[in-house]
Order: C-alpha cells, then sequence, then structure tokens
C-alpha cells in the first residue's frame, strides 16, 4: 500500500511558504484540529483554526507538552519544532486538502442539497461498498472544516469518494468546490434552510450548484423547479452530462408508479425505455426521494437493473442526534426540542416510527418559525406528515397551530406557550406512550422534557448509539453474508440501557438478543420487544414463563433438558431450546465425557425443538491462549457434528464473542455473539482503534471551596492539603457506582480537560476534586470517562476490566441516548 501522508516540505512548498525548524521533514498522515483528542503517535499536523470563540494557538503549547512536533500556525508561536506560518490557517486548511485531491484521480461524487445529503451519501456507500473502495465525508461534516478533513482522507487505495457539502452563505461554495471537484455531483433538494442569508431560493441554489462548475455529470429531482432553474443559469446543461429523474415528466430515469407494501414502498421506473422496479424499506416522502438520486446515480455509474432490485431493499436507517430519555409513567420521550421545520420533523418522526414501535405515540410540536411558505399550505403538511407517522396525539404549542385545529381531526390539544402545557397536560394521560417533543428553540420546550422526564439527578450517563451503531457495523463488515448477529443486551445493556439498545438492534434487524436472566427478557417483551430472545444463565424459572413470554432457553445440563422435554411434550409450540456445551470454560454446559449422555437423551425427545447448539470461549482475546481456544473450536465442532448426526437436523452453531470475530474467524459458525465490542473495547489496541467510544459519565460541580494547609476533606481524614486548594464536590459516589477504591488520588475526573484527583475518601452519593490548578465555577461539568478519556483508563486504575465499570453504573444515574 502506498503511504498516505506527504513530507512536511511539500506541504509547505503547496502552500507557498518555507518549514521552520531543525530540518528534519516528516511524512505527514494526520491534521488535527482538536487539541482536546490524544495526538496521534506520529505524522500530525496540528492546524491551529480561529473561530469567534476558539483559538487553537491557545493550545498549542499543552500539545507540545504531549508531543506535539508539527504546526500550521498563522501566530508567531515558537513553541513547536516545526512550523507552517501562513495568514489564515483556515484558507490554508482548504487548499492543501485540494492540493492532496489532486494527487489522487479517483472519481468522486459531490452531494449538496438543503436536506438528505448525510442519507444519499450514506446509502451510496451502502448501496456501492461491496464494489467500490469508498472514502466519505465522517457523519456530517459537510462544513468549511469538515470537508476539507473528510478529502484528506483520501488514499491511493480509495476507488470513490463520496462526500457532502454544506453552505450557509454566499461565497462559500467555491471554496469547497476547489477542495472536492467532484467529477459526479448530486443535487438533493431546496429548503429553507439558511434562508435569512440569501434573497432568494433561487440564490441558494446558484450558490450551491457552483460544486458542479467542473463536474462531468449531475444527478438530480427535474421536478425541483429552482434547481432546474439554477442548472439553466448556471449553464450548467452545456458543460456536463445530467441525469434528471422526474415524477411528473419524462425524464433520464421516470417514475411510473408507487405502491405501498408491507415494509415500505414498491417503486416502477423506466430509464432509456426499460422498465424496473424495487422496492425500499421506507415509506416517508424524504426516504423516497434520496432513494431516487441513489438509484440514478446508480444507473449512471453503470450498475445494471436486477443488482440495484436485489440491494435497494436492504438500505438502513441513518441516524440522528436526537436524545432518547425516560420519562415518568412509563413514557419515553425523544428530546428534539431546538429545531422545527417540515424537514427535520420528517427525520425525527421517523425515529419516533422506531423507538414506538408497538406502542401509543404522542407528537408535542411548536409552530414552525422563519419558514417563508405560505402558513396555511406549511401547516396542512405538517398536519399530513403527523397523519402519516400514526400520532395518535398531538399537542401544539403556538398560536398558529392553535388557529388551524380542524387540520388535526380532532387528535390535537393547543397551548399558548410551554409553562401552559406544563400546567395543563399530565404526563400521566400519556402513560405508555412514546413522546416526541419538537419544537423551535423560541417556545422552549426543554421545559417539557425536564419536566416529563424521570430521572433528573444532575449525574448523566450519556450513551452515543451512532457509536454502538457503527461498532455493530465494525462486526458485521467482517462477517460473511450468510453469519447472523446475536446482541448481548444483559446487564442493564452493559450499563447503557437495555431497552434502548434493544430497540436499536431491532431497528438494525439484528437477529437475536441475549440476556442473562428471565426477569431482563420478560421486560423487554412487555416493552414492545419482537426480536428472538436467548436467556443464557440458570435459575429456576418455569418453562410455562418462559414460553408465555416467548423466551428461548439455553439448555445446559440434564435437569434442563427434561425440564424442557416435559413442557415441550404438553406444549408442542413452546420455543425452541439452545444446547449449551462446555469446552473448556468449566462454567455451565455439557461436558464432552456427557455427550454420549445428551445424545441419548436427544433420542429419547425428538419432540423437543433444538435452534441452535453453542459454546462460550475462555480467552479469545489473549494470544498466550490461542492452542487453547483452537482446542476448543475443534472440541465443539466434534460435538456438534455429533449432534446433528443424532437429530437429524443441523441447529444453527454459535461460539465467536466480539474478540474471536477478528482473531478466531472459524470461530463465526452461524452466529456471533456481539457484548463488549459493540460499547468500543475491542480484542486489542488496534482494533479498539477502529472502534468509537460508547459512553460518558458526566456530573456537574456542586460547591466549590477553598481548603487552607492542614485541613482533611472527607470522611476518615485520610487526605490532608499541602498546599492551599480548592476543592469542588461533585454528585457522584459509590452509590452511583464510582468505587471507593478510586479515592484518596487513585482516580480522577476531568474538567475542561484537565485532570482532578478525587481527594479524600469517596462518599455514598458524592465526592470530591482537587481543581486548583483548573479554571472552573459551580456547574461545569466533571467526567469520569468520555471520549478523549475512555473507560478502559478507570477500568486501569482500578485494576479491573470496562465489564465491570460499565456495569457498575448504577440505575439510579440518569440514561441519556444520543442518536446521530
Amino acid at each position: 500500500m502506498k503511504p498516505h501522508g506527504h513530507r512536511l516540505s511539500a506541504i509547505a512548498r503547496a502552500l507557498g511558504t518555507t518549514v521552520n525548524g531543525d530540518g528534519y521533514d516528516p511524512v505527514i498522515e494526520h491534521l488535527v484540529i482538536d487539541s482536546r483528542k490524544p495526538l496521534p503517535e506520529e505524522g500530525a499536523l496540528f492546524v491551529a483554526l480561529k473561530g469567534d470563540r476558539h483559538d487553537g494557538h491557545r493550545y498549542v503549547p499543552d500539545l507540545v507538552d504531549r508531543g506535539l512536533q508539527c504546526a500550521l500556525v498563522s501566530d508567531g508561536t515558537s513553541a513547536v519544532p516545526l512550523t507552517l506560518r501562513v495568514r489564515d490557517t483556515l484558507d490554508a486548511l482548504q487548499r492543501l486538502a485540494g492540493w492532496h485531491r489532486a494527487h489522487h484521480q479517483l472519481p468522486v461524487v459531490g452531494i449538496t442539497g438543503s436536506n438528505g445529503k448525510t442519507v444519499v451519501k450514506e446509502w451510496l456507500y451502502q448501496l456501492m461498498r461491496a464494489d467500490e473502495h469508498i472514502v466519505r465525508s465522517p457523519g456530517s461534516w459537510n462544513s468549511q472544516v469538515g470537508v476539507p478533513l473528510s478529502v484528506w482522507e483520501i488514499r491511493p487505495e480509495h476507488t470513490l469518494g463520496i462526500f457532502e457539502a454544506g453552505i450557509s452563505q454566499p461565497g462559500e461554495m467555491a471554496r469547497l468546490q476547489a477542495v472536492v471537484r467532484p467529477t459526479i455531483g448530486v443535487f438533493t433538494n431546496i429548503g429553507p434552510a439558511h434562508e435569512a442569508n440569501f434573497s432568494s431560493d433561487l440564490e441558494k441554489a446558484l450558490e450551491k450548484a457552483r460544486l458542479f462548475k467542473d463536474a462531468d455529470a449531475l444527478v438530480y429531482c427535474a421536478d425541483h423547479g429552482v434547481i432546474a432553474e439554477a442548472i439553466d443559469q448556471s449553464r450548467l446543461d452545456q458543460r456536463l452530462t445530467l441525469r434528471a429523474w422526474s415524477r411528473e415528466r419524462s425524464a433520464w430515469l421516470h417514475v411510473v408508479r408507487e405502491e405501498t407494501v408491507p415494509h415500505g414502498k414498491r417503486i416502477t421506473c423506466i430509464n432509456e425505455s426499460t422498465e424496473f422496479t424495487f422496492e425500499i424499506p421506507f415509506a416517508d416522502h424524504a426516504s423516497l426521494e434520496n432513494a431516487l438520486h441513489c438509484v440514478t446515480l446508480l444507473l449512471h455509474l453503470g450498475m445494471d437493473t436486477r443488482r440495484i432490485a436485489e440491494r435497494m431493499p436492504l438500505l438502513q436507517p441513518v441516524a440522528m442526534r436526537l436524545e432518547v430519555l425516560e420519562g415518568r409513567n412509563g413514557i419515553t420521550l425523544i428530546n428534539d426540542a431546538y429545531s422545527n421545520d417540515l424537514a427535520s420533523l420528517t427525520v425525527a418522526l421517523e425515529h419516533l416510527d422506531v423507538v414506538g414501535r408497538g406502542r401509543p405515540r404522542a407528537v408535542v410540536i411548536s409552530d414552525i418559525v422563519g419558514s417563508g411558505e405560505d402558513r396555511d399550505a406549511l401547516y396542512q403538511r405538517m398536519a399530513a406528515l403527523l397523519r402519516r407517522a400514526g400520532a395518535d396525539r398531538v399537542l401544539t404549542v403556538g398560536t398558529e397551530l392553535a388557529a388551524r385545529t380542524d387540520l388535526f381531526e380532532g387528535r390535537a390539544t393547543h397551548y399558548t406557550d410551554a409553562q401552559d402545557l406544563i400546567r395543563r397536560c399530565d404526563p400521566a394521560e400519556l402513560a405508555g406512550h412514546a413522546v416526541l417533543i419538537k419544537g423551535a428553540r423560541g417556545f422552549t420546550l426543554e421545559q417539557v422534557v425536564h419536566r416529563w422526564q424521570r430521572q433528573v439527578h444532575g449525574t448523566v450517563l450519556e450513551i452515543d448509539l451512532e457509536a454502538i451503531r457503527h461498532n455493530l457495523n465494525h462486526y458485521r463488515a467482517q462477517l460473511s453474508g450468510g453469519t447472523k448477529v446475536m446482541a448481548m443486551v444483559k446487564a442493564f445493556g452493559y450499563g447503557s440501557g437495555a431497552l434502548e439498545l434493544a430497540r436499536l438492534f431491532a431497528h438494525e434487524q439484528v437477529h437475536y438478543l441475549g440476556v442473562a436472566y428471565a426477569d431482563e427478557g420478560i421486560e423487554l417483551r412487555q416493552q414492545g420487544i419482537q426480536l428472538p430472545i436467548l436467556v443464557m444463565n440458570p435459575e429456576p424459572v418455569p418453562f410455562e414463563v418462559l414460553d408465555r413470554y416467548r423466551l428461548e432457553a439455553e439448555v445446559y445440563d440434564e435437569r434442563s433438558l427434561l425440564d424442557a422435554a416435559d413442557h415441550a411434550r404438553l406444549f408442542p409450540a413452546m420455543p425452541p431450546v439452545h444446547l449449551k456445551l462446555d469446552t473448556g470454560m468449566h462454567r455451565l454446559g455439557f461436558m464432552p465425557a456427557e455427550l454420549p449422555r445428551l445424545l441419548h437423551l436427544l433420542r429419547e425427545h425428538p419432540h423437543l425443538r433444538v435452534a441452535s447448539v453453542l459454546s462460550h470461549l475462555a480467552a479469545s482475546e489473549d494470544p498466550a491462549h490461542d492452542a487453547f481456544t483452537r482446542q476448543q473450536i475443534a472440541q465443539f465442532t466434534a460435538m456438534a457434528d455429533a449432534i446433528d448426526a443424532t437429530l437429524g437436523y443441523r441447529p444453527f452453531r454459535h461460539m465467536a464473542n466480539s474478540a474471536a470475530v477478528r482473531r478466531f474467524p472459524e470461530a463465526r459458525f452461524d452466529l456471533v455473539r456481539l457484548g463488549i465490542g459493540l460499547h468500543g473495547i475491542g480484542s486489542d489496541s488496534a482494533e479498539t482503534a477502529q472502534l468509537l467510544p460508547t459512553a460518558s459519565l458526566r456530573t456537574p460541580i456542586a460547591q466549590l471551596r477553598q481548603v487552607p494547609v492542614g485541613d482533611s476533606v472527607s470522611y476518615g481524614r485520610r487526605w490532608v492539603a499541602q498546599r492551599p486548594s480548592i476543592i469542588a464536590t461533585v454528585p457522584l459516589g459509590y452509590a452511583d457506582g464510582l468505587s471507593r477504591r478510586l479515592g484518596n488520588g487513585v482516580g480522577r475526573l476531568w474538567v475542561h480537560g484537565s485532570a482532578a484527583p478525587i481527594v479524600g475518601s469517596v462518599c455514598m452519593d458524592m465526592c470530591m476534586l482537587d481543581v486548583t490548578d483548573i479554571p472552573c465555577q459551580i456547574g461545569d461539568m466533571a467526567y469520569l470517562f468520555n471520549t478523549e478519556h475512555p473507560v478502559t483508563e478507570v477500568a486501569r486504575d482500578l485494576g479491573t476490566i470496562p465489564y465491570e465499570v460499565l456495569t457498575g453504573i448504577a440505575q439510579r444515574v440518569k440514561r441519556v441516548h444520543l442518536q446521530g
């Protein structure tokens, strides 16, 4: 593989500057803009960006202390061994990325528009990743900074680039065009975003169209009149190949029919006289539009209609960054209380569909502010969206919605403002509902979220569901097409909340959920989770209870097998069982010496249906025990073969945990069981670097006090101030899951990126931090772990494993789940 980076001297020449330093000429592979994140071990160039509220130059000395060798600066800092000095570091970053782009002659898709950029990008990736080595924008990195950082990731091995570009004011797109230089363009749509900075939608469309000035082809919807006008005025039709799709008129791709099917939409199109049909697992208008952009591009690239029809039904939803909170009275709150327009409402309602599957749904929604659309037409479209979303109740806030009661067909209750809603609506009326709270910022609907959420403890465990989704896809990418996934949600979902994880995994279409005890499975069933659930640990639960909740039991000895067989004789429709084999873990399961007896019992009870045969690896993550692991795999295979021969059919097999997915491909069999890997902990540091941290635990500073020399802090007087000290008290104690072993300087929390040692003994509900050298104030957040300082660091301080830290976080700590 060719090196990804460039010599620092070459970068300096490209930027029209020189290297200030000692003559060393490193290869630069990484561009760094966030000083809070760990530095790469080598090959990093820190770009000291300036903004309205930040200046990267301030953090250069700290970075040098951490090993930084190279920086791109505009101020006269001399602390860095090697510096490139330019007039404007943002401009230099963009020119550097454009220069890097020019080194790679791969086809690049550039996507712009008001909405749908990220979805189209991610769907194109899903649709083409089997054929192409794709580099694409991470998340929604479509800004003046995000685009060059994305383009910098192009490597020689990539065969296709997909980048999104967003603008908020005139003059910005020309700078991004010089970075991306797309060969193919996708123009999604024009909506109300950033309309205050443009005189008209046409002006905005003309600005966005600048992205395609040197492209070879452009995909767009001809039904968007303003986009068609922008293409005409920009004379793009004279310079590139237009690939338009349309519902309303003849086009290169003509949509002739759309039909609702049980799991989405069936779409019939004509492309150059050829009619074909495909289905997508979505039914909303935005998804249809995004899907048609994708299909048009795939056709332009030469993909045949058969493959398109095979792949479109497999599209997966693209996550949004919404908060999911546990509310009072069994309510699940979806907090999107900071924006309101029809495009984002469509996205939020899709998430309501995920969270509210099988439950009543309610929407709290405010007037829309700042849209230039005719108000009656605007709210008619809103009402139609809410109807399609199956909202059982609508609670509107604002005078404009109150004046349009007839649109909601008797399902709506109107309130003047957030306080009126809080006073007059008892959340008990919405017991058991999934409730989307969606409002423009001025309506302060976050007050409603605060009043209706169940836990208001200031300490919060924040779980990034998008990161969990990323980690799931990391493992899925290593599996062959037929290998299924079981997601483990035992122990309260590894401390992250079993129900929300189960909903995520259901949405991601994993095949099984794994729990430790029947109670965990019963709770998931009561909350509407329909996926198959395997109960893996022993407890005296009657099979009639497991049967009632459609829970599948692990059978691990003669007693449990006979109990299952007795129940199956009376109730032949009971869920199948799973046979656990002990191949060396020596915890549960039939030993190799017990195999003859097991086979005899299976022959005696042919009515007992066996879904799977499984075993548990003892040390799959440890290279020192690889020979033992391979011995386990061989033993399992031999025992499972004998079971197959006895049964006369082949139950599916599973043995691999997260670590074994990468380290022992031969152990993947028919299904893999993913646990800690989903939470960002890989089998080694190399794999962990490919995963995303999923959780952060934060707590607010409740009090600051000055402690003189000689005074002690906390119980037992185990810590005494050796200097005048500033001590912060935070509401995080051992009842919340903070181990007392972290007291007296063993552990730390992080305040504004600096380590604040825990001083004195950890109390039940609080602990104290030494913040003498950290500027802070009451209300500032202290983090036990987060993205920059992952849970593995806490586990290391405790001399334990991350499992113990995560599962030890008490349920009284509020969980906030983030989407997108």
